[in-house]
């Protein structure tokens, strides 16, 4: 057998694309034919991403009647809402497992009254002239949250006296209510302390 040269291993390469057969690939360089490992079959990584996808690929079948695929496709549905109704139960008791094990966490509403608790607020009362009715400042002190000063303001409200108990100067305690008029939305519950 002639000994296998580059040049000689070009013209096979050559001689083979023409004709369209493979070329076998050489025996390692000064090493036992025995101890080289066969040549696997030809198959590149298209052909196998090819075969794996062919195997996916559901069976060929003829024509399908338009019922038969509104059944198949109302069984695909039943089947996924049936999967979808499994994880929302699953969630929904992942969720109150975690609401029971969780400790009280701040409120959505304001913190001095729950959903549908009325606000009360205390302060005094600066005129009582109108029949049934009472202007009450309240004076608000806070300070702000980035620049740390305390912030004086104060708020006027004008709330129902129904029997005329409250004077100037009281200090007086009212609750929210329904719209009375146009500004009144506040009625009088309590007076704290007369005034001298």
């Amino acid at each position: 057998m002639a000994e296998e040269t580059p040049d000689n291993i070009a013209e096979e390469v050559e001689n083979a694309a023409e004709t369209g057969e493979t070329v076998p690939e050489p025996a390692p360089a000064g090493g036992d034919a025995a101890l080289a490992p066969a040549a696997p079959a030809a198959e590149t990584r298209r052909e196998r991403l090819e075969a794996r996808r062919a195997t996916r690929r559901p069976a060929a079948r003829g024509q399908v009647s338009p019922e038969q695929r509104e059944e198949e496709r109302q069984a695909r549905r039943a089947a996924t809402a049936k999967q979808r109704r499994a994880y929302r139960a699953k969630l929904k008791e992942r969720r109150a497992a975690e609401q029971k094990d969780r400790t009280p966490v701040e409120p959505d509403h304001a913190p001095e009254h729950g959903p549908g608790r009325a606000k009360t607020r205390q302060g005094v009362v600066v005129s009582a002239k109108g029949d049934k009715t009472i202007t009450v400042k309240i004076d608000v002190v806070q300070r702000h949250r980035r620049y740390h000063k305390i912030m004086r303001s104060t708020q006027k409200l004008y709330a129902h006296d129904e029997a005329n108990n409250a004077n100037e100067g009281d200090t007086v305690r009212i609750v929210e209510c329904r719209p009375m008029s146009r500004t009144k939305r506040w009625r009088l519950t309590d007076v704290l302390e007369r005034a001298k």
